[in-house]
């Protein structure tokens, strides 16, 4: 469901705290435990004035992303006096580590940062995360394409926040420089793009492979397009990779390796932290395009010399391969949603109930520079990048989750490394799919 990085170092877009917050949508009708989260919090009470003390766990580190929970907390208290919620920051790489560890250990927080797919799958087998029930209020803040994301069995195991298609963003004035008058539609387009960055010494294509996912991304979205949407979503059930379509992938990035497109030195080279991270060669226009999710605006702002968002900035879906199965205008994506550990009191879901609603929509889309999943709070999306991302996720014929989500943790990290390693020229097309297949095996 989500993708799982948002860390959102941008300046500080003014989320202000609302002082006279609104009520929740709707009311709750999740039950939910009488028990709190051990960790840095527990729950006093789950009904009535009884004194309520939730844990909040979000991988916002800085700017803010951060700001708006801890606002959104200093709101929510001053309108429920009897509940109090404690931000905790996780840095994003840790956050999968000890979230599990958390759930194993019976210490969960309250509420936390859902990746979805075959991860919140083994949270709903284990009977770590509860249903919840929401109203009609409630489905329409959240909208029936992310909370489709959000469910399992046609129960919903998250609440869902903004919509997170990915695409190329590239820096506009580079490719003016660069004499690119036409966004790239095809992979062949995309190579002629990559050449003529070049020939003005600029780094076509910026890719953090230090952090594994980021490059792995590129073979996810040769996938999307080599892979019919049917093959995608058997595959997430069997979790055999048997298909043709998973090696053509690999082959297809093999021979967009050829075209050196990447930055000198991509796979030793972070994601998103600092200005020499791939978003920061972006953000100092080192580089011309990064394959990335939607939260990467936030990021690259954060990282520009002055900490304001890049003027420049554009957005195009990846391009076509042809031959392909997949449709076209397919998109690889998620949405960022937070589930409720199984014993949290019902104010934790109440809490979710109203950050879904508009006004708080509106101060999450402008905080993290994202599009809202709550369709009465999307005309606060200005910025053309967005606009050109939320149009193409309109038209999409259907969006898939980023497969290290859609697969699970183990087959997804295998993936993802295997895709490493055949960056690093360790590795083949064959070898990826065998990694998988045999990370799926050992289960």
């Amino acid at each position: 469901m989500t993708r799982y990085t948002r860390k959102a170092t941008a300046v500080l877009l003014g989320v202000g705290v609302v002082i006279a917050a609104a009520g929740c949508a709707g009311g709750s009708s999740n039950g939910g435990g009488s028990g709190g989260s051990s960790s840095g919090g527990s729950s006093s009470g789950g009904s009535g004035g009884a004194q309520v003390k939730l844990t909040l766990w979000q991988n916002s580190t800085t700017g803010p992303g951060q700001q708006f929970w801890l606002d959104a907390a200093k709101a929510y208290h001053t309108a429920h006096p009897n509940v109090t919620i404690n931000v905790q920051t996780i840095q994003n790489e840790d956050l999968d580590g000890k979230l599990q560890t958390a759930l194993n250990s019976n210490s969960a927080p309250d509420i936390f940062l859902q990746r979805g797919g075959g991860k919140m799958q083994a949270m709903v087998k284990a009977g770590q995360v509860q249903e919840l029930h929401l109203t009609d209020a409630d489905k329409t803040n959240a909208g029936s394409a992310a909370l489709a994301g959000a469910s399992i069995d046609g129960k919903v195991y998250a609440m869902p926040l903004d919509t997170q298609p990915e695409g190329i963003y590239y820096s506009k004035d580079l490719f003016k420089q660069a004499g690119i008058d036409t966004l790239p539609t095809t992979i062949e387009e995309l190579q002629a793009a990559v050449a003529k960055l070049k020939a003005i010494n600029v780094a076509p294509i910026a890719v953090g492979a230090k952090d594994a996912w980021p490059a792995a991304h590129w073979y996810y979205n040769f996938a999307l397009r080599e892979c019919s949407q049917a093959t995608m979503t058997a595959t997430a059930k069997s979790l055999k990779f048997d298909d043709p379509c998973w090696k053509k992938a690999g082959d297809d990035l093999s021979a967009f390796l050829k075209v050196d497109p990447f930055q000198k030195g991509y796979l030793t080279t972070a994601a998103q932290q600092g200005a020499g991270s791939s978003a920061g060669l972006i953000a100092n226009h080192k580089a011309g395009m990064e394959l990335m999710g939607n939260w990467d605006p936030g990021v690259i702002g954060g990282l520009t010399p002055d900490q304001k968002p890049l003027p420049d900035l554009g957005w195009f879906p990846f391009p076509a391969v042809a031959g392909g199965q997949g449709d076209p205008s397919a998109i690889m994506g998620g949405s960022d949603g937070y589930s409720v550990s199984k014993k949290a009191p019902k104010e934790a879901f109440e809490f979710l109930e109203w950050i879904a609603t508009k006004e708080k929509q509106e101060d999450y889309a402008k905080a993290f520079d994202a599009i809202p999943v709550n369709t009465a709070a999307q005309d606060v999306v200005t910025a053309p990048y967005n606009i050109s991302t939320l149009q193409a996720f309109n038209k999409a014929a259907y969006s898939m989750q980023y497969l290290d989500t859609q697969y699970g943790q183990n087959v997804g990290n295998a993936m993802n490394t295997a895709v490493v390693n055949l960056m690093a020229g360790k590795g083949s097309a064959s070898d990826i799919v065998s990694a998988t297949n045999n990370a799926a095996a050992r289960g």
